[in-house]
């Protein structure tokens, strides 16, 4: 019996759609790509143009009338996911839905529940939970290497402490719902901590600017400390002030082995660099930048280099998309699952505010 094949139509033909989707739906024989809405194409900016065949809309209604279309990809900036996310559930569709999934829980709660009203499917775009390094990481926690975790730190740092310019990426350095570090690197930290280790029990958030300039007020910058009841105790943290030439990603600290590692996950630089999830080499991180595993033995630590996994690549959360529309499996990362972290954010920033810990 011949596989079916789900007509998706992206929102939105900006950076996320270019780099991060439409490369990945065509890695994957049961997905086609569509239908693109662009509302302003340009002669060297036309999603026609770049991907002949394709339907081009100008707008939303447009795309979500055709009967043709069975998966929307929302590619927008956040604070217009809910209105179109949920115009995409009524019209009938499943939802993929670029992170971060929506200003609010309580948007995100409405969202959930329309799409199981709907008997629709609506997964979030937590692509990083498919980075080499985490899937590294997580293999080494699963198989007990590092016993019960203490510690486990994830990092995005980053050296730009100069205020950025005002159309600078757009909407992310930008104050808007949805808006700041939290939920643009905060979502891709939580949620891999979330999905390896569970819910905390307690948030304890920081959450401001480390810029000396900051005159618009822009949160560029977060620690979060998650608080677990074995006493695991997690640190997630971005900030734009740090001038180190290894940028530490992990340290995960357990009873019996320790795991760290620099650099972040090398598939992003390589597609802003235009190279191809097929092309050879893709994912596929240099000895140089391999972690380490240090154990105890005979009372004394042992370091060893863990080479980073082959890579599952991005690629991989289209097709378990698929095998979820095929009624095969789970969901690549579910809006249940974003709606939790959503609401870790919302935990983090009254923690933030008021200076205290705060009960999940």
């Amino acid at each position: 019996m011949a596989s079916k094949t789900y007509n998706v139509g992206v929102i939105g033909y900006g950076f996320s759609a270019k780099i991060f989707h439409i490369p990945f739906v065509e890695q994957v024989p049961e997905l086609k790509l569509y239908a693109v809405v662009q509302r302003t194409p340009k002669a060297d900016d036309d999603a026609e143009k770049d991907h002949p065949g394709v339907k081009a809309y100008r707008t939303t209604d447009e795309l979500v009338q055709d009967a043709a279309v069975d998966v929307v990809i929302v590619t927008t900036a956040p604070d217009s996911h809910f209105t179109l996310v949920k115009q995409a559930l009524e019209s009938g569709k499943h939802v993929v839905c670029e992170k971060p999934f929506t200003p609010t829980y309580e948007e995100a709660e409405e969202l959930v529940a329309l799409a199981e009203k709907q008997g629709k499917l609506l997964a979030v775009y937590q692509n990083r939970r498919w980075d080499a390094d985490f899937v590294t990481l997580s293999k080494l926690v699963k198989n007990g290497s590092l016993g019960r975790i203490s510690e486990f730190e994830t990092h995005f740092d980053r050296h730009r402490p100069e205020e950025p310019s005002a159309d600078a990426h757009k909407w992310k350095n930008k104050v808007i719902p949805g808006g700041s570090a939290i939920y643009d690197l905060g979502t891709h930290l939580l949620d891999q901590a979330v999905h390896l280790l569970g819910l905390p029990q307690r948030v304890t958030g920081f959450i401001g600017s480390a810029r000396a300039q900051n005159t618009s007020g822009f949160e560029d910058s977060f620690t979060v400390l998650l608080h677990y009841a074995n006493g695991t105790l997690v640190t997630a943290k971005a900030t734009v002030v740090s001038p180190e030439e290894e940028q530490l990603r992990f340290w995960v600290r357990g009873e019996k082995g320790s795991f760290k590692k620099y650099y972040l996950d090398i598939q992003e630089d390589q597609l802003k660099a235009g190279v191809k999830p097929t092309d050879n080499g893709y994912g596929r991180e240099p000895s140089e930048r391999y972690g380490t595993l240090t154990t105890v033995e005979g009372g004394k630590p042992v370091k060893e280099v863990v080479p980073t996994v082959e890579p599952p690549t991005y690629t991989e959360y289209y097709r378990k998309l698929v095998r979820a529309l095929n009624g095969e499996g789970d969901l690549p990362a579910s809006g249940a699952e974003a709606a939790q972290v959503i609401r870790l954010i919302e935990l983090a920033r009254e923690s933030s505010a008021a200076g205290k810990t705060v009960e999940v």
